[in-house]
């Protein structure tokens, strides 16, 4: 799980110096220096680009230009919202906006409640003041704010407490968490963001309370050699979600992509990430995860490095 180290600095990357060798040059694309010693693998930017953006714990995004959106992760517990504020200054000088994950929990994990406990305490108002004490903060920061709650709801793999409730009562539990924070925070826009599995439309919890769909979308080159016994690409993974949710008639953003694998795999994912296409014709933003994954993926392929630039001292 995320830790309270990387909310930190995740939110005060302001104060820090790029961690990545590309970083500084403020050119997005995949690359291998002449030492290579360490590989860029970001998506490949252009003028006709679909808007980039980064969740970027180590800073590797600090200075580059063609990233516009800046996404951060809090839990409703156990976290310290002023930091919100340096975030917010960090964005702003960047010319960036924020997207704010909220997830339902504490990240300390011997603190979680069960699915059941947790579901029961948001529709019996138990954590209205969690969600409204971040909402509150974010009325008060000055960049463009847009709220995604509670992720991947459907895809059930033991990630998210949520992801265990049914339907119903995840819509249930959105619509009112969404209503508390409009209140605070009449101006954001508010992100419902499913994985892109089967069975998501059962989760949508209607027009009035999803301004922008989130979609989370990665290629991991050793699981496609097992799943599908060939490399994926990044239109082909993108698809059965895009399709999934376009008959929303909402636009739609990859709230999280990541990539890994070999230098060709990379290149091309990186090549094809936020180039427009044609299957696509909503797809307003991608923004890139950068970080290690959080939980090991099936068939024993272990953790994918997402990140964009290596990290030996790390």
């Amino acid at each position: 799980m995320k830790s309270l180290f990387k909310l930190s600095a995740a939110l005060l990357c302001s104060a820090c110096i790029s961690g990545g060798v590309y970083a500084a040059s403020g050119v997005s694309g995949a690359s291998v220096d002449s030492r290579n010693q360490f590989r860029d693998k970001r998506p490949i930017i252009t003028a006709d680009s679909v808007t980039p953006g980064a969740y970027d714990p180590h800073a590797d995004y600090t200075n580059d230009s063609n990233s516009k959106i800046e996404h951060l992760f809090l839990p409703w517990e156990d976290v310290d919202l002023a930091t919100l504020s340096a975030a917010d200054a960090y964005a702003r000088e960047r010319g960036r906006s924020l997207l704010i994950t909220v997830e339902p929990w504490s990240w300390a994990r011997d603190w979680r409640v069960g699915p059941e406990d947790l579901l029961a305490g948001i529709l019996g108002g138990r954590y209205d003041a969690n969600m409204s004490a971040v909402c509150s903060a974010a009325a008060q920061l000055k960049s463009p704010v847009t709220i995604r709650w509670a992720q991947e709801m459907e895809d059930n793999d033991g990630q998210f407490t949520w992801a265990f409730w049914n339907a119903e009562g995840y819509v249930n539990a959105y619509r009112h968490v969404i209503d508390i924070c409009r209140k605070h925070l009449p101006s954001a826009q508010y992100m419902w963001s499913p994985k892109g599995e089967e069975g998501l439309e059962a989760f949508y919890p209607g027009d009035k309370y999803v301004d922008i769909i989130g979609l989370s979308v990665f290629g991991y080159q050793p699981y496609d050699k097992l799943e599908v016994g060939r490399d994926t690409t990044f239109v082909e993974r993108t698809k059965p979600g895009y399709d999934r949710v376009t008959g929303f008639g909402k636009p739609i953003a990859i709230a999280e992509l990541g990539y890994e694998g070999n230098d060709e795999y990379a290149r091309d994912w990186a090549a094809e990430a936020n180039k427009p296409h044609a299957e696509f014709p909503d797809m307003t933003a991608v923004v890139y995860f950068n970080d290690l994954e959080v939980y090991p993926w099936p068939r024993n392929v272990g953790r994918p490095d997402w990140r964009v630039a290596n990290h030996p001292l790390d």
